[in-house]
């Protein structure tokens, strides 16, 4: 077995997908619009979904915002170079929620950026 993606739903698909595209630098895998159902997805990523966890936006036509779950935590992104991702996102206007540092408890160094529909996205420095 092996994890195929997350889905997050989203109040404003297009919103999201410039966020994770311009942003977090994703590239947007496919997207199909099921009318019947008024829903569309998009799934996002890092590589071909053949061979990488990916993850699925889903977007109801219906509906433009969502409470956050209780029981939501985050998406994990791990970067070589912490401080130049947070820049970086910053710049792009990317909201940073939680600065460069280490983690509490631990010494692994975490950061955290919020997408537009205030999902927390946690950015991880990897070891070299």
């Amino acid at each position: 077995m092996r994890l195929l993606h997350m889905m997050l739903r989203v109040g404003d698909l297009e919103r999201s997908i410039a966020f994770y595209t311009e942003v977090l630098g994703m590239d947007l895998l496919r997207r199909k619009e099921y009318p019947s159902g008024r829903f569309t997805l998009a799934f996002l990523g890092y590589g071909p979904e053949e061979n990488n966890t990916v993850l699925e936006l889903t977007h109801n036509w219906d509906t433009s915002s969502y409470n956050l779950g209780a029981g939501y935590g985050h998406i994990a992104l791990g970067v070589s170079n912490i401080n130049e991702t947070c820049e970086m996102i910053r710049t792009k206007g990317g909201k940073i929620v939680r600065e460069p540092g280490a983690m509490k408890h631990g010494t692994t160094v975490i950061a955290f950026v919020e997408d537009p529909d205030g999902y927390k996205i946690e950015l991880i420095q990897q070891k070299s």
